[in-house]
């Protein structure tokens, strides 16, 4: 295999990301919902079903792809993807969104941690593996570039029908499936296959949660970060219907915000440098608790400018953070201990996200944003505690 064919999965991962991210009915899907008898705490609790879904499969995924290769588990994941999309797009009820969830979380937990780790795979076969912030960047970067596109345009399809955007966005993630197939596999290093397959996973779990204090509390406040960022997805267009936002300008709206983290994201890997590795950590959390507290705090138009100090955490978490988790581990267990994080991520979501829905439908959004606020504070600060107290809050070369 020459260093073309391994340049070229590069560009294919590019393009897998913003055909995977070109999701036309984002900026609207909370009207869907309810057009279709679904309250915000319904919406929670199809968004806790998925993140359950992928809290099974994910670390499975992820061994599977450092077993049997990246390729293989993104091409699984492409096919039940694309299966959940046409479900979807053919979904009227509670159980039915529920259903093609189920798809598209098994499909997102064998691309989860894959695209990563062959990225980092192929960068270390090409000599290159310091450029990972850089690159893992451009690929958040694509993928929100490319749901903000889509938000221009599937908001303009929703003045149609709210179901048309599914019909085109199934249509795409069929069309990822030949581009996987187009990917190379880059030489590895293969761990130990002596071992039964569930015993190997357990292992790498435990050294990923217990034996490797770094990796572990990586993990851990990445995931609390992680969590942050994604909690305000659900919450932008309830924010807008509160404040009596047009219509007409949810599509715009949701590209801002995507472009924003597009631009943060490929500036990811200067202000982590400018930063250095101790105030990256500590401003991440810091931020993104101070924004959910402004924004509860003030329930008018303008103080939806707080969501882009959000979207600026959700566009540097992942290429900061995942590149901090690289350098710790070897490449035979590199999808796996991605799997392991974002396994952890989805579960803190899964408790998470229905209490603030909770909140919300019992209380208000404000109250539900302070909620958000006091709890990513608190636990923000004792994962801090945690990394201080492991020596973890150090720059590194």
């Amino acid at each position: 295999m020459n260093g073309k064919e391994l340049q070229a999965n590069i560009w294919k991962l590019y393009l897998i990301q913003a055909c995977r991210w070109f999701l036309l009915l984002m900026p609207v899907l909370n009207l869907f919902y309810q057009e279709n008898g679904l309250s915000l705490d319904d919406v929670f609790i199809v968004q806790a079903f998925y993140s359950i879904c992928i809290i099974i499969s994910e670390v499975p995924s992820g061994y599977f792809a450092d077993t049997l290769g990246r390729k293989t588990s993104m091409l699984i994941g492409a096919i039940l993807g694309s299966i959940g999309f046409i479900i979807y797009a053919n979904a009227y009820s509670l159980e039915q969104f529920l259903f093609a969830q189920f798809f598209i979380a098994l499909g997102t937990s064998f691309i989860s941690g894959s695209d990563a780790a062959l990225l980092y795979d192929t960068l270390l076969h090409l000599n290159s593996q310091e450029h990972y912030k850089k690159m893992a960047g451009k690929m958040t970067s694509v993928s929100s570039f490319s749901e903000g596109f889509a938000g221009l345009v599937g908001g303009s399809l929703a003045l149609i029908s709210l179901r048309t955007p599914l019909y085109c966005q199934a249509t795409l993630m069929v069309i990822v499936i030949p581009i996987v197939l187009s990917l190379r596999e880059p030489p590895r290093c293969q761990g130990n296959e002596t071992k039964s397959k569930w015993h190997a996973i357990i292992h790498i779990i435990q050294y990923a949660l217990n034996e490797n204090k770094e990796v572990k509390w990586l993990i851990i406040y990445a995931s609390l970060v992680g969590t942050s960022t994604l909690t305000i997805v659900w919450l932008v267009q309830p924010y807008l219907l509160t404040i009596n936002w047009p219509l007409a300008l949810y599509g715009p709206t949701w590209a801002t915000l995507q472009f924003s983290i597009a631009l943060f994201a490929l500036l990811a890997h200067k202000i982590e440098a400018w930063l250095g590795r101790k105030l990256s950590l500590l401003s991440l959390i810091a931020i993104s608790s101070m924004a959910y507290f402004f924004i509860g705090l003030f329930n008018n138009p303008w103080a939806g400018l707080f969501f882009f100090a959000i979207y600026f955490v959700r566009g540097v978490n992942g290429p900061v953070l995942n590149d901090y988790i690289n350098r710790c581990v070897a490449s035979d267990i590199r999808a796996t201990v991605l799997s392991v994080k974002n396994l952890v991520g989805r579960i803190m979501f899964t408790i998470v996200g229905p209490l603030v829905g909770i909140v919300s439908e019992h209380y208000s959004l404000s109250t539900a944003f302070l909620f958000c606020s006091s709890i990513f504070a608190f636990f923000g600060l004792l994962s801090i505690y945690f990394l201080y107290r492991n020596q973890l809050l150090t720059d590194i070369d």
